[in-house]
């Protein structure tokens, strides 16, 4: 089976998250951060940060899966989610041949 790329945007709560998290906002992000790297060890993703752009910082991710429902099962158990949104889109992926 040909694996999918998906890119996905974590859209924070509000506009300064990354600037004025809680303490219990920071512990769950961290968590994400752990929860991602793990899928990352898995060979699930790709690449994934924090995009630093000049209006409001964001998550991105991009993430190579065998299909949409492993998208959507990523994102449900992600810890993030209790505190902030995401977004997914599918990825016409230009990868490095093996």
């Amino acid at each position: 089976m040909e694996k999918k790329y998906f890119a996905l945007h974590l859209l924070p709560s509000r506009p300064d998250f990354a600037q004025t998290m809680s303490e219990e906002e920071r512990a769950i992000m961290m968590k994400h951060v752990g929860y991602w790297t793990e899928l990352m060890n898995q060979g699930k993703v790709v690449v994934f940060g924090p995009v630093m752009a000049p209006d409001a910082v964001y998550g991105l991710g991009v993430i190579c899966v065998e299909d949409e429902q492993e998208v959507k099962d990523f994102i449900a158990n992600d810890p993030a989610t209790t505190i902030n949104r995401y977004e997914y889109f599918p990825m016409r992926a230009i990868v490095p041949a093996k």
